[in-house]
């Protein structure tokens, strides 16, 4: 029985210990671009990873949209492209930049009109089921940053 316990409160230590993949990912300049209509709007985020271990974000999803993916855009033999993407991975010790041009959210089916100056809530979600909630700054259609 005394060695049950043992290994039960070593196993809930060791829990313990691990953190979460979105409690040791960092958001920073957040922002969407609103664009007119019901067009979608693109989301954008730098995610800094301080911990020792990878960090993958798999989704994200938003109470003002009724649809958020992650997808990439490129420019190959003087064409524009852009895919869906299933997972992100913020490496080690490293960050992963979601901007225009690049790696992006897609909000698609605004629930209610979103309007340059509002501020959005996206709750990014990561393979180990983990979320982090991240307020985002709606930035008009020719905005190239958050703060331009």
């Amino acid at each position: 029985m005394t060695r049950m316990l043992a290994a039960l409160l070593l196993s809930l230590a060791a829990t313990a210990t691990c953190a979460s993949e979105a409690a040791n990912i960092r958001a920073s300049a957040a922002w969407i671009r609103v664009l007119p209509g019901d067009l979608p709007a693109g989301g954008y985020v730098t995610l800094q990873n301080p911990s020792t271990q990878p960090a993958t974000l798999v989704g994200a999803s938003s109470p003002s949209y009724g649809m958020a993916m992650l997808h990439e855009s490129s420019r190959a033999g003087g064409m524009n492209r852009m895919r869906m993407v299933e997972k992100l991975v913020i490496p080690a010790h490293g960050s992963q930049m979601l901007a225009p041009g690049g790696y992006h959210l897609m909000l698609m089916h605004a629930k209610t009109p979103v309007a340059p100056g509002a501020t959005v809530r996206i709750t990014l979600t990561f393979a180990d089921g983990s979320a982090l909630p991240v307020d985002f700054a709606a930035r008009p259609a020719g905005a190239l940053g958050p703060h331009d």
